[in-house]
């Protein structure tokens, strides 16, 4: 009796604790949270653009507090942070905005926009500053944007083109004893490659080379225009590295002065007309943006659907970085029937994923599009599934930066019989009742007559999708396959091929559909789905994944990326309307 005392004296101590912790929490978050943010005369804004950019940032139930001591940086919306950025732009308090960037975690197109986000601002008279110790090719990039470019005396900037590297996993297939059976449509379909190949193809190759060079030629014409040198001359610049030290930044132009921090804060007192001690009030992105809104008050909305990640059938939950059918199609539906909604602008930023999946949406948006206007804006990739989306909208708008277009199918899967009985000694043994077998099997090698059925599935879809991208281009079947076979296109050669219709930022593509319904003159845009966690919720997301995600970092070390690699393998079983590889445009 006496132990059965104790535990439930233990037990009920321990939940008492765990109420006042979790009470603690509360209370702390609801005084952080509902302090006034006051922006004094005078202020500069302060971005800092070191961080993960998505589209859209998930509500916070926790506020700013970061809990437990995950150091992960947080990632930041690029939606709330051209919202900031416009809000600044005519609030009086903020003289300009001081930009911090090194290593941004976002590819060309989100950089882009930010990039013009910051020249708008400058239309309004007031300054931006760039100052960074380090600069890597994007961070440059979106510093060229600044008034001025300052970078430390002992800094570096990276200033030499693009690259790209692929991972290949044959030999590591070849290791293991697992063979994959790969059916594929165009010689440009190289997603599987990595798979098959231990290095690119030619065909690859080409694409691959076409894309970084038209990539990097956008970029050498913005900076041009921007620091004011030559075209020729900056293509130089980058082509033979002449940049290799702070000192060679300043005397070719690519940043004003060499300053370290202190000094950099005597430049702008000196903007603010302050005296030599002078503070200089600083205000953060993070609290700035509580008070930054550009809402309009209207009946008219133009929504915002954001997709983003890979494409899979069924639901999404809130906060994952997929893009689920199931919940897509409820979103757009519940769009289309809200009368309040007069246009509808689909944000994509999508590698592709499922070829069902993006052909039970492709549907959902062809139907809305006959009720009100549906217009496509790209962000840095809108390919194979992610173009199959936009191909249902009356307009597609992408950056120059874009990956797009890799229109066509693969299918994937994996005979893993000789790694299963030669490396850990299982076996098996099938049982059927016709000629044909389990057609998605890892146990057994496929037979000649399932191959050809695999094969010929993947045609028939090929076939759909380029039928249905004719369709909505208002183009031939057979122009549609010239400009397919799987390949990638940047966002200015896919509008030189009619795959784009305007080159500009998610604000045009809102634009066009505020015209397009009528209303342009009185509209508000509104993000779907409107979401945010409760407290509790975001608590114990928020513990469980930095636990795994520490958990494993400790365990793998350097090898962690590969990790995260073997994770995209694995959702590739089945037919799939995927970019042609995972890449990272450097």
């Amino acid at each position: 009796m006496n132990f059965f005392k104790a535990l439930l004296a233990s037990c009920l101590g321990t939940l008492i604790a765990m109420i006042l912790v979790i009470v603690g929490i509360v209370s702390i978050v609801s005084m952080s949270g509902g302090d006034e943010v006051l922006v004094q005369e005078s202020s500069v804004l302060q971005l800092n653009l070191d961080v993960p950019i998505i589209e859209t940032e998930k509500e916070n139930a926790l506020g700013a507090m970061a809990l437990f001591g995950s150091s992960a940086p947080k990632p930041i919306g690029l939606a709330q942070l051209r919202q900031t950025i416009e809000a600044a732009k005519t609030d009086s308090k903020i003289k300009g905005i001081l930009v911090s960037v090194s290593y941004p975690m976002a590819g060309f197109a989100v950089i882009e926009e930010v990039r013009q986000a910051l020249l708008d601002f400058r239309q309004s008279g007031k300054w931006v500053i760039a100052y960074s110790e380090v600069m890597s090719e994007g961070a440059y990039y979106l510093a060229s944007a600044a008034d001025k470019v300052y970078l430390n005396p002992e800094g570096e900037v990276e200033f030499n083109g693009l690259a790209i590297e692929l991972t290949f996993f044959k030999r590591l297939f070849d290791k293991l004893e697992i063979k994959p059976e790969i059916f594929r449509v165009g010689d440009f379909k190289s997603a599987v490659e990595p798979f098959m190949l231990e290095k690119m193809s030619d065909a690859n190759r080409l694409q691959l080379t076409e894309l970084i060079a038209s990539i990097n030629d956008n970029i050498l014409d913005q900076v041009s225009a921007t620091r004011n040198i030559e075209r020729p001359r900056l293509k130089e610049i980058s082509d033979k590295m002449l940049v290799r030290n702070a000192e060679q930044a300043q005397q070719y132009k690519l940043v004003d002065s060499l300053l370290y921090e202190d000094q950099l804060h005597d430049e702008l007192r000196n903007k603010l007309g302050l005296s030599t001690n002078g503070k200089i009030d600083f205000i953060k992105y993070g609290k700035y943006r509580r008070t930054a809104s550009t809402y309009k008050s209207s009946k008219n909305e133009v929504a915002v659907i954001v997709a983003e990640g890979t494409i899979f059938s069924g639901r999404a939950d809130q906060g994952q970085s997929i893009i689920g059918s199931e919940s897509f199609v409820k979103d757009i539906r519940k769009a289309r029937e809200n009368d309040n909604v007069k246009a509808i602008v689909l944000r994509i930023n999508s590698p592709g994923g499922s070829a069902l999946a993006s052909d039970v949406m492709w549907r959902e948006i062809t139907l809305t599009s006959k009720v009100k206007p549906v217009i496509a804006s790209m962000s840095d990739y809108a390919a194979s599934g992610g173009y199959y989306m936009a191909m249902g909208c009356d307009t597609i708008v992408a950056q120059p930066h874009t990956i797009t277009g890799s229109i066509g199918v693969f299918s994937v899967l994996y005979d893993a019989s000789g790694f299963l009985s030669n490396k850990i000694g299982i076996t098996s043994e099938e049982l059927k009742t016709g000629e044909i077998g389990e057609l998605i099997t890892v146990s057994r090698p496929l037979n000649e007559v399932e191959k050809s059925i695999w094969q010929k599935r993947t045609d028939e879809i090929y076939e759909a999708f380029t039928l249905k991208a004719a369709a909505g281009r208002k183009m031939t079947q057979e122009a549609i396959k010239q400009v397919a076979s799987g390949r990638v296109w940047s966002g200015t050669q896919a509008k030189e091929r009619g795959l784009v219709d305007v080159l500009g930022t998610f604000e045009d593509a809102v634009s066009i559909a505020a015209d397009a319904a009528g209303v342009k003159d009185d509209y508000k845009v509104r993000f779907y789905p409107a979401y945010k966690p409760t407290f509790l919720e975001q608590l114990f997301d928020q513990l469980e994944e930095d636990a795994q995600e520490e958990a494993l970092r400790e365990q793998m070390g350097e090898y962690y990326y590969l990790y995260e690699q073997l994770k995209t393998v694995r959702s590739y079983q089945g037919t799939q309307a995927r970019m042609p590889f995972e890449m990272k445009i450097k």
